[in-house]
């Protein structure tokens, strides 16, 4: 299997960031780690692996890049309002840097992004705010309002309410988007949600796929047995809709 490690330093986030590409053409998939997750984390698991054939035969093309949750959404320290402007330049540093460097791999634009856990969430935000840059979106067992608590998943931003947040909270912004231009382009996305029926989400994914149809998205929403938040779930879940 062709692979590529790639590490430069970021002006916009001002750190040395890492990520790995897998494949030698055929669509192009950013892919965000989970919740406080690492670049290598997917390949560590089997889920690479797993994505084995379809890479090798030249379908896909990975991008497994890095986080910096633990300096934005999840750092238990900063105050909200530092906590999403640290978000917004790590979106900055995938639009800015990540995507001309999949440009290189395909020229044509043909751009997938997703993700499992909160890489899930990321991949949504972003593929919702800038649908013109991708065609497929994947889901897997994601939260779309991090600002609601969930059983032992709370508020991340302790009860603090601003723009910023209301419009990287795509359960909120979707619900009010009214903008026809943008929800058409939104509505060319091949959108694909899953989630075990025992996640701890499920709910929210029922809502945010609610909002999504009445906004005219037709997308797929599938249900796992179980729990289904697991590297062991996700092996099984990337073969089926990467």
């Amino acid at each position: 299997m062709h692979r590529e490690y790639h590490r430069w330093y970021s002006e916009r986030l001002g750190r040395d960031m890492e990520l790995l590409v897998f494949g030698h053409s055929g669509r192009v998939v950013l892919f965000f780690p989970p919740r406080l997750g690492r670049f290598f984390d997917y390949e560590n698991w089997g889920i690479v692996a797993a994505l084995a054939d379809k890479i090798n035969n030249g379908y896909l093309q990975l991008f497994c890049v890095d986080s910096i949750d633990g300096e934005s959404l999840y750092n238990t320290w900063a105050h909200p309002q530092d906590k999403i402007n640290r978000h917004i330049q790590y979106e900055e540093y995938i639009l800015n840097e990540v995507l001309p460097l999949m440009r290189t791999k395909n020229a044509d634009g043909d751009f997938g992004v997703a993700g499992c856990s909160l890489g899930a969430y990321h991949a949504a935000n972003i593929a919702l705010k800038h649908p013109h840059l991708f065609n497929k979106l994947i889901c897997m067992s994601g939260r779309y309002d991090l600002t609601r608590s969930v059983k032992y998943f709370y508020d991340l931003f302790n009860g603090y309410h601003s723009q910023d947040i209301y419009f990287n909270m795509p359960r909120q912004y979707m619900a009010n988007m009214h903008d026809e231009q943008q929800l058409q382009q939104i509505r060319g996305l091949d959108i694909l949600l899953a989630i075990g029926e025992n996640d701890p989400f499920i709910q929210d994914n029922y809502e945010f796929s609610e909002i999504l149809g009445w906004k005219g998205m037709h997308h797929q929403f599938y249900t796992w047995n179980g729990y289904a938040h697991t590297p062991r779930s996700w092996r099984k879940m990337v073969g089926l809709y990467l």
